[in-house]
């Protein structure tokens, strides 16, 4: 395939005409820019929806697992887990939060490891294999102690599942394609709070057997369940196009590797030597990557928090234990409903804003009913779990819009999967905090929790919109000025090596 370099402005187009089906061919050679151009729109869709069956039902079952695997203390609690560990309020919280911190840490070197293996899908079994493992360990700990070592080990290698899951999204398809698909694994976060809810209904019912709590068994089966979708990682997790020969014509692995290429034209080969650290420096010091961070913020601080206590809000008023597992099912289906529906309008306008600012409104009015009616919660049924559902319909497509914003406005290829990393653990750090905010002494009204959600809700209004002025800013300046007049200014060179900082690159906004 040709590699020589033309106009970093028909590059920008390469990457940011996101309506085009096929990406325009300058910078290939004669050869791969004729056959990129002459795979038709028809052949292109048969194409991608051949590489959506392929791919993502069986990532969005991984994601569910991952999601059941990461919340179900919070049904195993309302099952009897702190009582048979004899552990406080704050211990609850603390086994909470020891799970982020090894989740956070591990994320972006996570990423950075896998975006340099030829076999990817390999590592990710691996990883499911081994958390799996521990999940089936989690059932048999006798004390706080012995939950927060297995809670410690499970972040750590539960933590390259997702930045690595959206890593192999981008890498197949192009930037306006993203954001339904990550939504579609999202989907599944929120049907594993659902299905999370039901499976626990009915594990709980093995409450001794083999002398074992209900509660145990949710770790144990679930844990069975996750070690056997890891090994057959090993053989159905599509990995790349290059591997994909067994499913793929040789054309059709041309046509979405060529258009990958074209994607990445913008970036010179001077670029691409550049050291990983130096581009890690470049994530963590890039300020759209701190409005995206609070953005991010706006469903990950209250999401995790309400994830871990929905089951006892619910309870709380006045269900059982059984009845109350079973009703965190409509609030999740809600989230599954909204993450796709305004991820699809999103991708065909090729506009995140305000399919992330009208989920976050929705966040926004579910917490002011809960904070101002749940010190009655008995008497505010109706009206209470109606801003669960709303929350939830709220929160989660925040996070398949934040990504796909991201991911759109990145062009290097290792920048974009240290910053997909980053983004994702910044937003996990968000599960710290959520691990305090919903104090047990303070039920039913929980003012800390709802309170904070709130805030954390209208901090990421704010962000977003000083996101969305800034990038429209930074495009109505650079379009005044004529490519001549920038090429007056800067060589070629400084262009190339400026990336996304180019005055003749466009934000996606």
């Amino acid at each position: 395939m040709g590699h020589d370099v033309e106009s970093l402005r028909e590059k920008q187009d390469i990457v940011h005409d996101e309506k085009m089906e096929t990406p325009s061919p300058a910078g290939l050679n004669a050869e791969d820019a004729e056959f990129l151009s002459n795979f038709s729109a028809e052949r292109r869709a048969k194409l991608i929806k051949k590489v959506d069956w392929r791919m993502i039902p069986f990532l969005t079952i991984l994601y569910l697992v991952t999601y059941i695997d990461k919340t179900n203390i919070g049904n195993a609690k309302i099952e009897g887990l702190t009582e048979d560990l004899h552990m406080n309020g704050l211990q609850y919280n603390v086994a909470l939060s020891i799970f982020f911190i090894p989740y956070v840490i591990a994320e972006v070197p996570s990423n950075m490891i896998m975006s340099k293996l030829k076999h990817p899908g390999r590592y990710l079994g691996a990883l499911i294999v081994i958390w799996g493992i521990i999940m089936t360990l989690t059932g048999i700990v006798k004390n706080f102690a012995g939950l927060t070592v297995v809670r410690f080990w499970l972040g750590l290698f539960e933590a390259g599942f997702l930045p690595g899951a959206v890593l192999l999204v981008s890498n197949w398809y192009m930037p306006n394609e993203t954001q339904t698909r990550i939504a579609i694994l999202y989907t599944s976060a929120a049907s594993g709070g659902a299905f999370s809810g039901l499976l626990a209904f009915g594990i709980a019912k093995m409450d001794g057997l083999a002398g074992l709590g209900g509660w145990r068994w949710i770790f144990i089966m679930e844990g069975i369940v996750t070690v056997f979708l890891g090994v057959i990682c090993y053989m159905f997790l599509v990995e790349s196009p290059a591997l994909s020969t067994s499913w793929l014509e040789p054309e059709e692995i041309r046509y979405l590797e060529l258009r990958q290429l074209a994607r990445r034209l913008a970036l010179s080969s001077r670029q691409e030597t550049v050291s990983t650290g130096r581009v890690l420096l470049d994530v963590l010091t890039d300020w759209k990557m701190v409005l995206l961070i609070f953005v991010n913020w706006s469903q990950a601080v209250p999401n995790y928090a309400l994830k871990f206590t929905m089951p006892q809000i619910i309870k709380n008023m006045g269900f059982t234990s059984a009845t109350a597992q079973l009703l965190t099912i409509p609030p999740y289906s809600c989230g599954a409903i909204s993450a796709y529906g305004f991820s699809v309008f999103a991708d065909r306008k090729s506009w995140r804003m305000p399919f992330i600012l009208v989920p976050q409104l929705c966040v926004i009015v579910a917490f002011s009913v809960l904070f101002t009616k749940a010190a009655d919660i008995k008497n505010n049924i109706a009206v209470c779990y109606f801003a669960v559902c709303l929350s939830c319909f709220g929160m989660y497509p925040i996070l398949p819009g934040v990504n796909a914003w991201n991911v759109s406005n990145v062009i290097s290829p290792t920048k974009r999967a240290i910053s997909i990393g980053y983004l994702i653990c910044m937003g996990n750090a968000g599960g710290i905090i959520g691990s305090y905010i919903y104090i047990e002494k303070e039920k039913p009204r929980y003012p800390t929790g709802f309170g904070a959600s709130f805030g954390f809700a209208a901090a990421g209004i704010v962000a977003g919109l000083v996101l969305e002025y800034c990038l429209w800013n930074i495009n109505r300046k650079n379009a005044r000025l004529t490519e001549e007049e920038i090429r007056e200014r800067y060589t070629a060179a400084e262009l190339e090596k400026m990336g996304e900082k180019s005055p003749l690159f466009k934000y996606t906004l």
